[in-house]
């Protein structure tokens, strides 16, 4: 795991020079066909070198879950593990890892005419009285939720009116499938902020040279695209088809570009600081992938 630009693809290659991995990639944003250059996709000689999988699954006019990002990972879980391999998941799509380690509770679909009336009780009695309801219902989902969380209580209300039981006890009874694994966390962070913003500067502008503009082009001709769509919405992506639509000149699409992409690795560090059993490895350490390999040898040794 780690933040964009902390360079997991390379440490992954090279893992797969000494160890039998296959690479699972946990990226939202490489699913996408035909979105090579604004998602430093592995160049096809790489993904020849060493098996990857989950890179170039659906159209970009299409939508991908985290739910159906857990099916197919597990499938590859099973099939790599028989074939004596090990499943290297790698990427930095935190909300994929969160629900293949913890699974996905099983909650009932959005109900439009529930919700509204959710929220014609909330616009005469006010949300703190909506969380008050709640409180007596559910107290335990209540205590984590401020009293004008609108959205979340609303969305456990609605549960508790579809199901009778408390969002709680749901949430507690969810089970995994990835239970039959022992995960080992490493993540990639940078020893040192600024280096870290430096790379993605960097690689920001060389994604441009490469012609991440023109690609853009290239997939508004070939797919029938709009901005609300998840891979339009993917960083980089985003500003570009502003520039195109003529929001901001190309010098704008530098700096707006580089600052998405900060605020992306700074989302993304926040959730690995708050992950449990993580081992770190600073991505601008000499040689992190032989620190890693080091980490994954002993865990191999442990189950010997």
């Amino acid at each position: 795991m780690g933040p964009t630009a902390s360079g997991k693809s390379a440490v992954a290659l090279e893992l797969a020079q000494h160890l039998p991995v296959e690479i699972v990639s946990v990226d939202s944003a490489q699913v996408f066909r035909d979105m090579d250059v604004g998602t430093a996709k592995p160049s096809r000689e790489e993904r020849a070198a060493v098996p990857h999988h989950l890179i170039d699954i659906i159209d970009p006019s299409e939508r991908y879950s985290a739910a159906q990002f857990c099916g197919d990972a597990m499938r590859l879980l099973h099939a790599i593990d028989s074939r004596g391999r090990i499943p290297l998941l790698t990427g930095g799509t935190m909300l994929y890892f969160k629900a293949l380690r913890e699974g996905l509770s099983a909650l009932p679909q959005a109900d439009p005419a529930l919700r509204a009336a959710i929220e014609a009780a909330a616009r005469s009695r006010g949300w703190p009285a909506l969380h008050a309801e709640l409180a007596a219902t559910d107290p335990a989902t209540a205590a984590r939720l401020k009293p004008n969380d609108s959205q979340r209580i609303q969305r456990a209300l609605e549960v508790l009116h579809l199901t009778g039981k408390p969002m709680s006890s749901l949430i507690a009874r969810r089970r995994s499938e990835a239970q039959a694994f022992r995960f080992v966390q490493i993540a990639l962070l940078p020893g040192e902020r600024s280096l870290l913003h430096r790379r993605i500067e960097a690689r920001f502008e060389a994604m441009l040279r490469a012609g991440l503009i023109e690609e853009v082009e290239s997939l508004k001709s070939r797919y029938a695209l709009e901005a609300s769509l998840p891979s339009m919405r993917c960083v980089g992506y985003r500003q570009v088809w502003e520039l195109l639509d003529g929001k901001m000149d190309r010098a704008e699409l530098r700096d707006r570009g580089v600052f998405a992409t900060r605020q992306l690795a700074k989302r993304q560090l926040t959730w690995l600081r708050s992950t449990e059993d993580l081992t770190e490895v600073d991505c601008f350490a000499e040689n992190p992938a032989r620190q890693i390999r080091e980490v994954i040898e002993r865990q191999l040794d442990s189950n010997d």
